[in-house]
């Protein structure tokens, strides 16, 4: 049972969502904590480009076929899908939580998370960490890009300014860290825990900022418990309709095992650590009911693919012990 309880961090994430619906900053305080939340995105994005190792990336690169599939399923498949089910039943949900299901299905693939199911799974790591950081580094043009084309007329203001403040807090900060590895490269890698306690951390201040302004505004008067349940509902059979088309495709094409994992995990995630900072950016007052569909795709992915990566795991632990038997 353990597997579908929240991890520590979706429980972090509740409290800061209880504790902004209890006491949200207001007034200065909600001026300063949106220079902290900012402060501490740009902080983020600095260290991921620190600690990104180039090698990998090139070695990862030698499966092109691979990234493009798991392009077409971020930025095509999923928004596609959406768009329809919007198309299907525009009254099952509220307005404001078909904006940000939308906008969850225009996110990039999500880094940490990918890399780690695909290595509990016996995937391809170089691959999968190729695949996500190329995703991540693609959504900081092509999701303003969509939010733009397919969401103006709910809530979307624009296209170039909101781009270039994309760039500027989360591709300039990434590209700075990419460039100071060579000094602070080593330093990041003996402290991954500090690095992923101040990711984290990053997270919980945007979630914080942008609840806070959300209760300002009535989030939970204009959210019903049932409207929650069947929004989860409703991404779950989303998530469920991505990953049986990536198994799909890969079985297809006759990818290896390896490179069908990495498909897997990587075309079927979404990042919260990309997509907590740019509602803020993209929505403005309106960010904290967008990021409601973002962390509860968060956590079902999360418990979806902890489930398929251990199951994997134990395919090839069988394998293994099978062939060891019959040498």
């Amino acid at each position: 049972m353990s597997r579908f309880l929240p991890d520590r961090f979706t429980q972090a994430l509740l409290l800061t969502v209880l504790l902004a619906s209890l006491f949200p900053a207001e007034g200065k305080a909600a001026v300063v904590t949106g220079w902290a939340s900012s402060a501490a995105l740009i902080l983020l994005f600095f260290l991921h480009g620190a600690r990104l190792p180039l090698e990998t990336m090139v070695a990862g690169l030698k499966r092109p076929g691979l990234h493009a599939l798991i392009l077409c399923s971020t930025f095509v498949l999923f928004p596609v899908l959406g768009l329809g089910l919007h198309a299907l039943m525009p009254g099952l949900l509220p307005k404001e939580m078909w904006l940000g299901l939308l906008f969850v299905c225009m996110l990039s693939s999500t880094v940490q998370s990918s890399i780690a199911f695909t290595s509990i799974a016996g995937g391809n790591v170089p691959a999968a960490l190729c695949a996500a950081t190329f995703s991540n580094l693609a959504g900081v043009f092509i999701t303003p890009a969509l939010v733009a084309l397919l969401l103006h007329r709910q809530g979307s203001t624009g296209g170039i300014e909101e781009m270039g403040r994309v760039m500027a807090q989360l591709l300039l900060p990434f590209a700075a860290g990419s460039i100071a590895r060579r000094w602070i490269g080593g330093w990041a890698a003996r402290n991954k825990t500090l690095l992923s306690l101040t990711d984290r951390s990053s997270i919980l201040i945007a979630v914080y900022a942008a609840f806070s302004t959300a209760v300002a505004q009535g989030v939970w008067q204009l959210f019903a418990p049932t409207q929650l349940v069947t929004l989860l509902v409703i991404e779950a059979v989303l998530l469920a309709a991505v990953m049986l088309a990536m198994l799909g495709a890969s079985r297809l094409l006759r990818l290896p095992r390896e490179d069908e994992i990495a498909v897997l995990f990587c075309g079927s995630k979404k990042s919260l650590a990309s997509g907590v900072p740019m509602a803020g950016i993209l929505f403005g007052a309106q960010a904290g009911m967008v990021v409601v569909p973002v962390m509860l795709f968060h956590q079902l992915q999360l418990m979806v693919c902890a489930v398929l990566a251990r199951r994997y795991a134990e395919r090839a632990a069988r394998r293994a012990a099978l062939a060891e038997a019959e040498a």
